[in-house]
């Protein structure tokens, strides 16, 4: 009979063994993955940071065409001032249109777009892209702090989940010896048990 409880205490320890085996394979798993995702998360940034940066060099490469625009304009500007100064006065100008015959004619300006020769699209491009500059730069200011705060969300679940597997690391080794304990009492019982039944046999 006591031979028969010491195998079962073994075979209890050794399933409790194998579980603690199965948990530590758990929680390398649990790992790996966690792993997985900070791969992840570094590839995402290493594909979307060099987007970032080609729309910042678009973005500066666009500033110097419009810094050279401007340069342009200043001179055709200074030319015209020498051609005026050097020209007799012209006569006396016509009255200026009404401001509504200027606001009917604008759609069909804008109508007329297309049809403008190549160079003076490609000196309205930078002006249109100077407009839409201010609207760029926010909402590229706005991607970077988005990314930002996600991969600060992420760690932050990263270091949950790992607080996580070490309270059920813990709770596991209290149990185990919570067990142990058990078994060890047990153990005791049945050898008090046995000695007193071995002794009131000998009287």
């Amino acid at each position: 009979m006591l031979l028969l409880l010491l195998l079962l205490l073994l075979l209890l320890l050794l399933l409790l063994l194998l579980l603690l085996l199965l948990l530590l394979l758990l929680l390398l798993l649990l790992l790996l993955l966690l792993l997985l995702l900070l791969l992840l998360l570094l590839l995402l940034l290493l594909l979307l940071l060099p987007l970032l940066l080609l729309l910042l060099l678009l973005l500066i490469l666009l500033l110097l065409l419009l810094l050279l625009l401007l340069l342009l304009l200043l001179l055709l500007l200074v030319l015209l001032l020498l051609v005026l100064l050097l020209l007799p006065p012209p006569p006396p100008p016509p009255p200026p249109p009404p401001p509504l015959l200027i606001l009917l004619l604008l759609p069909l300006l804008l109508l007329l777009l297309p049809l403008l020769p190549l160079p003076l699209l490609l000196l309205l491009l930078p002006l249109l892209l100077l407009l839409l500059l201010p609207l760029l730069l926010p909402l590229l200011l706005l991607l970077l702090l988005l990314l930002l705060l996600l991969l600060l969300l992420l760690l932050l679940l990263l270091l949950l989940l790992l607080l996580l597997l070490l309270l059920l690391l813990l709770l596991l080794q209290l149990l185990l010896l919570l067990l142990l304990l058990l078994l060890l009492l047990l153990l005791l019982l049945l050898l008090h048990h046995h000695h007193h039944h071995h002794d009131h046999h000998l009287q």
